[in-house]
């Protein structure tokens, strides 16, 4: 999936979109790591 997304992104030159999909993966991970954790109001604020 991750080389299907790289070959995208690198033949129609949208690089720009690599900080927002990692931003995508770092707070989805921290919502599935642990829901309870200190950092959930401030993660809940962005949705």
């Amino acid at each position: 999936m991750f080389t299907h997304l790289w070959a995208y992104l690198r033949e129609r030159k949208k690089f720009w979109l690599l900080p927002i999909i990692a931003a995508f993966v770092v707070f989805g991970g921290l919502l599935l790591v642990s829901p309870t954790n200190p950092y959930s109001p401030f993660i809940y604020t962005f949705f």
